[in-house]
């Protein structure tokens, strides 16, 4: 689908995009052709798209892959799909569900595990999604996805970098990165004020916690950066018991005045075993 395919299907079916949806749609071939081929499908593959648009992506997945379900909000867009769509639909190898994604992935809890997520994300939900699924411990076995740069190099980030934080720690924990290239903002269309980058994310073939120790770490996660500057120690000491803090951390040999920016993955998956699975948390 070129840029004036485009506008003129936006132009012709009377389709308002807003800014609120996070609606910039990829119009530009190559970098179609370069997510479906990180995403290396098969027709063995069942692939979950959220928000796609005007289905330029949507048709690629089609022909790789064996299944795909794919999730609009917009309800002229869903209109649009169905009809662009309408013969894939009667061979049960396209399912287009009308929902707002991020509602569905939280109404109830679903194994995603054989399947594969492959989509230019909503920019207002990017991040929410990516965690929602992630924390599930039953997330897709791939995750290639197109987003802000910036949401990019949180995810790539490493602990002392100034972009590491709670969304680096909540995906990372289960997935990841095996790649990822840059996309220029003019392949967009409307087009952002800012680039993106795709972004794709493995697996990991084993989990680094257990699923009753997952509550902790999420928990553990949260407390360590909601006072960014603040020591590491002090804030969870707010949450925790302090025998029991102060007791893991020398155990660590983590310093008293570290900061939750400069502790490594592998650390929060240590401290999340070390601390447990308390109830007698200091705030409840």
């Amino acid at each position: 689908m070129t840029l004036s395919e485009m506008r003129q299907i936006l132009a012709g079916s009377g389709i308002r995009l807003t800014k609120s949806l996070g609606q910039n749609f990829l119009h530009d071939g190559n970098q179609l052709r370069r997510i479906v081929e990180a995403a290396e499908l098969t027709k063995a593959d069942r692939v979950v798209e959220i928000g796609p648009g005007l289905g330029p992506l949507t048709e690629l997945l089609i022909e790789r892959a064996g299944e795909v379900l794919a999730i609009e909000k917009d309800a002229k867009l869903v209109e649009h799909l169905s009809a662009r769509f309408s013969n894939q639909a009667t061979h049960q190898s396209f399912q287009l569900l009308s929902a707002d994604a991020l509602e569905y992935l939280r109404d109830k809890a679903r194994d995603w595990k054989e399947w594969k997520l492959v989509s230019n994300l909503p920019y207002s939900v990017a991040s929410p999604i990516l965690v929602e699924l992630a924390q599930t411990g039953h997330g897709p076995q791939r995750m290639v996805v197109t987003l802000q740069i910036e949401v990019a190099k949180r995810l790539m980030a490493k602990e002392g970098e100034k972009d590491y934080g709670v969304l680096t720690l909540l995906v990372g924990l289960d997935y990841e990165v095996q790649g990822w290239f840059k996309i220029a903002a003019s392949c967009f269309f409307p087009e952002p004020e800012v680039d993106s980058a795709c972004v794709s994310l493995v697996r990991r073939r084993q989990a680094p916690l257990g699923d009753e120790e997952r509550a902790t770490f999420y928990d553990l996660v949260k407390q360590s950066f909601s006072q960014r500057r603040k020591m590491m120690l002090k804030l969870l000491k707010e949450k925790w018991p302090v025998q029991k803090v102060e007791g893991a951390f020398a155990k660590m040999g983590l310093p008293v005045q570290v900061r939750a920016e400069a502790v490594s993955l592998d650390q929060f998956v240590q401290l999340t075993k070390k601390l447990g699975m308390e109830s007698d948390c200091a705030n409840g």
